[in-house]
This record gives structure tokens, C-alpha cells and sequence, in this order.
């Protein structure tokens, strides 16, 4: 299968700029996913990879090979699309066998195995002789999959193949596709989505895009637990993390970050001299919990309560302005009511700082406080 390589790749219609210098290196057998809030360029991306989009500027390379001026079906791709665009008037094998009988010297035989196969893989068989009309939606979309891996592409692209489906449907067919890429394990995929769930747990890498820029690459868990800044930190994660303006300063033990309310958060490691100031202290709604103490950094009222079931969500008023309240996510059983004073704390090392202008204060460039 192939690797596939941006190189300060540029997209523009006119004088409108959609995406910046995309760098991106993926390789053979990853499974990538883009997010990003609607607009910022992670459909207009995949095209780009696809060939249905020309290059602005930059070179894009698959398998090594620079494919800037191939068509999509030189370039060995295969794309599945939100809608499913199969055909109505073909069974389900016709459908998936299109693409092949196309090629004039596919041997018959040799369609017959790949259409068998793929669907096989995806748990289809029974319904090779059915239309469309006769199919669920999760079943269609399986067959627009089925309908790629008969091609055996060097790269699949995936644009938000899900989002046509209830809820329902779109976990079982999660599943299916987290289980075709384990039988697949060398076919490199990139996956278009604004489920934070879908990019979770289908992604080998997630490449979260802002504005057509990319705002950082990682594992699902890198990004969540390690956000290189504001964007990501608020972006990643569901509910998103809580950011709190506050003031950066060093002290005896660690640093201190003072809260608009007045309480100050103390955390055991040291920041250098030019990171104190301004800046901002992240939490996530998971991290927090009822203190259990007399004190407690985060003190408030309760304007809003959420039972869903398995988790209960708080939403509080700190009394320090703005619009946003700090959001709790509790067990399930918690009893808090709305109206209620509740103090909440949260594990030091589950804390997260960024200065002023949004950048990551990463532990790893913090000295230890002795």
C-alpha cells in the first residue's frame, strides 16, 4: 500500500485562501483522522489528496510519487462519500462490481473474487442480489465501502461516511470500519469527520485543522492529554475542557495560578521566569470532583443540571464574569440540585496551563520544584 505526503500544500478559489501550507507526512497503514469545526478546510483536504480538488501550491506525493497533476484514478485512490452514490437500478454486486468492469481487461473471474471477497469482509453476502431501496442505510454505506476495497487502493478516503446514519447505525458501522481496517492493517485510510467519537476511537493519528492550518498531530490520547494550545484543548474532548483566565506567578513549592474570583490553584511544578503573567488554567469536566475538604479552588453556583444516566453534568457560575460556566462531569447518581453552592477540586496533575496567548506551558519544559 502507499504513504502519503503534503508539502506546504495550498488551496485557494481566487483570492479566498481555504488551506495554508498543509505539512503532513502519513504513513503506510495509519488510519488518520481530520477534525475540525465546519469551514476549516478538512474536506477541502481530502479532495486535495483525492485529485477532485487541483493544488494551489506545494507537492503531494503517493507511494513516493509526486501526484500533483494525476487523476484520481492514476493517483490509486478510493473515496467513499457522505452520500452513499449507489446506483439504484444495480443489485448491491453490480454496484460494487462497476468500477472493475469498467476496466476492459479485468478478467471475469477475477471480478467475481473481489466482489465475493469484500463482501465477505464486511458481512454482506446475503445481500448481493438486493437494490439499494431494499437496504438500510448502514448496509448502503457498507456497500459504498465494499464498492472502494474491490478496487485495492493504495490510499482510502473517508468523507464523513457516517453522518447520514442514526445513532444507532452509526456505531455498528463504526465497528464495521474499525474492523475492515484490521483486516486491512496495511491500507492507509484518512477519515473526514466532526464526531469527536468516530476520531477517538477509529484514529491511529488525529490532525485537527483550524482555519486551514493544522493545529497539532497526535494519537487521540496525545491530544487530549497533552493539547499544544487553547484550540485543541477546547476542540478535543466532550464536554470541552474548562478554560479559567488567571495569573501566572512562581511561588514556594510550585506555581500558583490566581483565579479572576480570587482563590489561587497551586500546582507541585515550577515555570521559568517569562512564563509568569497572564494566562490560563484548563480543567476537564471529568477531572473535577466535590471537594472534599473545607477549602476548594472552584466555588460556585449551580444554574444548570444534566442527567444523562451514566454521568451527571453541572453546570456552574463561579461569579468571575463572562459567559461561560465551569461544566462538572459527576457520577451518575450525584444528587446536587440546581440553585445549590457546590465546591469542586481537581487533581493537581490533571491541570493544564497556557499563557497568554493560548501556547501549551508543557510539563516537559517545566524544571521539577525541589
Amino acid at each position: 500500500m502507499a504513504s502519503v505526503k503534503l508539502t506546504k500544500v495550498e488551496k485557494a478559489y481566487g483570492a479566498v485562501k481555504v488551506l495554508h501550507g498543509i505539512d503532513l507526512d502519513i504513513g503506510q497503514g495509519e488510519f488518520i483522522v481530520f477534525v475540525g469545526p465546519s469551514g476549516c478546510g478538512k474536506s477541502t483536504l481530502l479532495r486535495v489528496i483525492a485529485g477532485l480538488e487541483d493544488i494551489t501550491g506545494g507537492t503531494l506525493e503517493i507511494d513516493g510519487k509526486v501526484v500533483n497533476s494525476m487523476s484520481p484514478k492514476e493517483r490509486g485512490i478510493a473515496m467513499v462519500f457522505q452520500s452513499y452514490a449507489l446506483y439504484p437500478h444495480m443489485t448491491v454486486y453490480e454496484n460494487m462490481a462497476f468500477g472493475l468492469k469498467l476496466d476492459k481487461s479485468a478478467d471475469k473471474s477475477e471480478v467475481e473474487k473481489r466482489v465475493r471477497e469484500a463482501a465477505r469482509i464486511l458481512q454482506i453476502e446475503p445481500y448481493l442480489d438486493r437494490l439499494p431501496k431494499a437496504l438500510s442505510g448502514g448496509q448502503r454505506q457498507r456497500v459504498a465501502i465494499g464498492r472502494a476495497i474491490t478496487r485495492d487502493p493504495k490510499v482510502f478516503l473517508f468523507d464523513e461516511p457516517l453522518s447520514n446514519l442514526d445513532a444507532a447505525l452509526r456505531v455498528a458501522t463504526r465497528i464495521e470500519i474499525a474492523r475492515l481496517h484490521e483486516k486491512m492493517s496495511d491500507t492507509t485510510m484518512i477519515y473526514v469527520t466532526h464526531d469527536q467519537v468516530e476520531a477517538m476511537t477509529l484514529a491511529d493519528k488525529i490532525v485537527v485543522l483550524n482555519k486551514g492550518h493544522v493545529e497539532q498531530v497526535g494519537s487521540p490520547i496525545e491530544l487530549y492529554e497533552s493539547p499544544d494550545n487553547l484550540f485543541v484543548a477546547r476542540f478535543i474532548g466532550s464536554p470541552a475542557m474548562n478554560i479559567l483566565p488567571a495569573t501566572l506567578s512562581r511561588g514556594e513549592g510550585g506555581t500558583h495560578a490566581k483565579l479572576p474570583g480570587g482563590n489561587s490553584v497551586a500546582l507541585p511544578f515550577a515555570i521559568e521566569a517569562g512564563q509568569e503573567g497572564r494566562g490560563h488554567l484548563g480543567v476537564r469536566p471529568e477531572d473535577l470532583s466535590i471537594a472534599s475538604g473545607e477549602t476548594a479552588p472552584f466555588i460556585g453556583e449551580v444554574t444548570l443540571v444534566e442527567h444523562l444516566g451514566e454521568v451527571t453534568l453541572l453546570y456552574v457560575d463561579l461569579g468571575q464574569g463572562g459567559d461561560e460556566p465551569l461544566v462538572a462531569k459527576l457520577n451518575g447518581s450525584s444528587n446536587v440540585k440546581r440553585g445549590e453552592t457546590v465546591k469542586l477540586e481537581a487533581r493537581a496533575e490533571a491541570l493544564r496551563l497556557f499563557d497568554e496567548d493560548g501556547k501549551a506551558i508543557r510539563p516537559a519544559s517545566m524544571r521539577q520544584a525541589a
